[in-house]
């Protein structure tokens, strides 16, 4: 058996190498050893799929492993972003499997976990299932799916409606149509294609909506510059934003009605200040390592507890399962509210901010420029360098030593290493380098009070890779 080894939110592997059926078949086995064993819950599992190749076949292969394991399967009818599943793993009180590979490019698939209560199974529950991998030997034998379908092990259901009528009754969707703006939406040919469309009707015009496996020949990860074709697209049309979501509509990334890009660092910043400035809503911000300190600024004046994480919405989820969370998210377009699921969700946190501008009467730039004037600029810059793995560990030593101690012209007047090293400076600018565990890959962030400062920073710091005193 090839090695299996689940991340955050499960497995992902490229297809035909380690992703194939008799593998799923394992990993399936492994999900509903630890469902039943763990008496995890008796409702069994809510399974769907996105628009990634196979990804039928797949969902149907694991859910005929599940349903010969007796676990009663919910299966959707269709193509379904991975919200609508955390969303049907709490309706049903059932465990949420998607096969899925989010963001990752269009070679990969994979299988997530939602657990009972509408968010990404816990790194303990996920340690439980890989525990319960290692003892699975081989595939199973199943039967057809019909033959399930028939005996009622399997049913297949419209999950989408029930989604859509929780997010019609969260989100003011008779303010937003009452507003008459045109929202652009990008799924990028992924699983939320349509969703907005069916809430908003003709006020939404969708670009990249047809099924493709290959996602246009990127990965659907809905960062700057894989969304300019959206930005041109708001700014020509006269549309009042932009919203792009990655291939299983979780993650977001937006644009204001000029085509400028919104980061995910501006919507938690956007979506702090509407829930308790607006609509009375308190509890703690949550942000990740790597994400803008304008949110440290708005919990002091706001006089809301912040809480730092390492990287991963992992932490983040945990944060908003065990306490009172506000906000919470992450740099790469995970964004969780309170009010809804603990979860990202790209399709609600757009309608949010949508609803925000209708309800203020604001175009999205004049709500960032607000914040701007209220808290400072805060400018964002992030690059991931491939390097060889001698450069990235040296470079990784070389800031954990504390030897970078100028930046830019600018000296180092802290370290944190919380994940990674975070290089505090003296204009109140960082700079962070983190390494991939994965691959050698090392990200370094930045944030200053404008963007040429921020680049410069993560510039000059690119350029220690190429000394030697780094690999001493």
């Amino acid at each position: 058996m090839t090695s299996i080894k689940f991340g955050t939110d499960g497995w992902r592997a490229i297809i035909a190498e380690e992703y194939t059926f008799e593998n799923l078949n394992i990993v399936s086995q492994a999900a509903g050893t630890w469902i039943t064993e763990e008496k995890i819950t008796k409702n069994g599992v809510v399974i769907g799929y996105d628009a990634r190749f196979l990804g039928r076949e797949f969902a149907e292969h694991a859910a005929e492993v599940f349903a010969e394991m007796e676990i009663p399967v919910r299966f959707s009818s269709e193509i379904v972003a991975t919200p609508v599943i955390s969303w049907a793993a709490k309706h049903f009180d059932a465990v949420g499997i998607v096969i899925t590979a989010s963001h990752n490019p269009p070679i990969y698939n994979g299988f997530k976990i939602k657990a009972p209560f509408g968010g990404s199974a816990s790194p303990d529950q996920i340690a439980e299932v890989e525990e319960k991998l290692k003892s699975v030997s081989k595939p199973i034998s199943v039967k057809p799916f019909k033959d399930f379908k028939k005996a009622g092990l399997i049913r297949e259901m419209d999950l989408i409606e029930g989604y859509l009528d929780v997010i019609s009754k969260r989100i003011d969707i008779d303010a937003i149509k009452k507003s008459g703006i045109h929202i652009a939406h990008d799924p990028m040919f992924g699983s939320g294609s349509g969703l907005l469309k069916q809430l908003l009707g003709d006020q939404v015009v969708e670009i990249h909506n047809n099924r493709d496996p290959l996602f246009g020949g990127i990965a659907p990860e809905p960062m700057e510059q894989n969304i300019t074709e959206l930005s041109a697209f708001v700014a020509e049309n006269n549309c009042a934003m932009g919203i792009a979501n990655d291939g299983d509509a979780d993650r977001i990334g937006m644009t204001d009605e000029n085509g400028n890009f919104v980061s995910s660092h501006l919507i938690l910043s956007l979506l702090a200040q509407y829930l308790h400035q607006e609509k009375g809503l308190s509890g703690t911000i949550v942000k990740t390592f790597s994400t803008t300190d304008m949110l440290n600024k708005q919990a002091e004046v706001y006089n809301l507890p912040i809480e730092v994480t390492p990287i991963g919405f992992k932490y983040v989820a945990d944060k908003i399962i065990t306490g009172d969370v506000l906000v919470g998210g992450e740099e790469s377009g995970g964004v969780s509210a309170k009010g809804h699921l603990p979860e990202r969700d790209g399709i609600y946190i757009g309608l949010l901010i949508a609803e925000m501008m209708v309800t203020s009467g604001k175009p999205l730039s004049r709500l960032v420029q607000d914040l701007f004037d209220e808290f400072g600029m805060h400018e964002y810059f992030r690059t991931d360098m491939h390097t060889d793995e001698n450069k990235k560990k040296g470079m990784m030593r070389f800031c954990s030593d504390k030897k970078l101690t100028e930046i830019a012209g600018k000296k180092v007047v802290a370290w944190d290493m919380t994940d990674g090293v975070k290089h505090t400076l003296e204009d109140g600018s960082w700079l962070l380098v983190r390494q991939s565990g994965t691959e050698p890959v090392l990200r370094i962030y930045s944030e200053a009070k404008d963007k040429a400062t921020a680049e410069e920073l993560v510039t000059n710091t690119t350029k220690w890779l190429d000394k030697p005193e780094i690999l001493i």
